[in-house]
């Protein structure tokens, strides 16, 4: 192996979860913060809990809200088709 590429590791890491829990393990870093822990996760617990981080579950409802919109506002080949075909024979009513 080559000499001094690899980072120090530490045997006594430092875990910090949003709950307030901290346990030690190895790690490269000297500390390390964290969400979710083993303590306050949903499977664990077996409280139904909403996890979301950086807000995946809004953003995916605004994307449909989105795909709804465009969808509705889009018309495919036969729609148009149908349409054209109605406004002739419509046209053909009148000229008669």
């Amino acid at each position: 192996m080559k000499k001094d590429i690899h980072p120090k590791y530490n045997s006594k890491a430092t875990v910090t979860c949003v709950c307030g829990n901290t346990f030690t393990t190895g790690s490269t870093l000297d500390e390390i913060k964290i969400e979710i822990c083993h303590l306050c996760h949903p499977f664990y617990t077996g409280n139904l809990k909403l996890v979301d981080t950086a807000r995946r579950i809004e953003k995916f409802k605004e994307k449909l809200v989105q795909k709804d919109k465009v969808s509705s506002t889009r018309k495919g080949k036969k729609v148009k088709r149908a349409e054209k075909a109605e406004r002739k024979v419509t046209k053909a009513e009148k000229e008669k």
